[in-house]
């Protein structure tokens, strides 16, 4: 199932990918306390679109779109920079809830 999210060129796909696989072998309570955890929708997260490139559109109106680019993910990921400095310097943006954008290295923690 995760080899479908991968995509070539595609960095942050391995990431995502691997949390797929992550929350696929969870337990449904570890899974749960998880999501509430992050706060967020994980159906948002899966949305990540990529021009002309789109993946599994989101089904409901996402409370936080995060925007940033392949390697700003990358980096985020691997500790190479934090979400606070990526947001000042103008390499994530957000539009909603931005307190849910607050949430995300729950998520890549995972």
């Amino acid at each position: 199932m995760s080899d479908d999210l991968k995509v070539p060129g595609f960095q942050a796909s391995e990431l995502i990918a691997g949390i797929n696989t992550a929350f696929a072998n969870m337990p449904d309570a570890e899974k749960a306390a998880q999501i509430k955890k992050a706060c967020a929708p994980m159906a948002s997260f899966s949305s990540i679109r990529r021009a002309p490139y789109t993946k599994a559109p989101a089904k409901t109106k996402a409370d936080v779109t995060i925007i940033l680019s392949d390697e700003t993910l990358t980096d985020l990921a691997s500790g190479k920079t934090n979400g606070q400095k990526a947001f000042m310097t103008g390499k994530l943006k957000t539009k909603g809830n931005m307190m849910l954008a607050t949430k995300l290295g729950d998520v890549l923690n995972l």
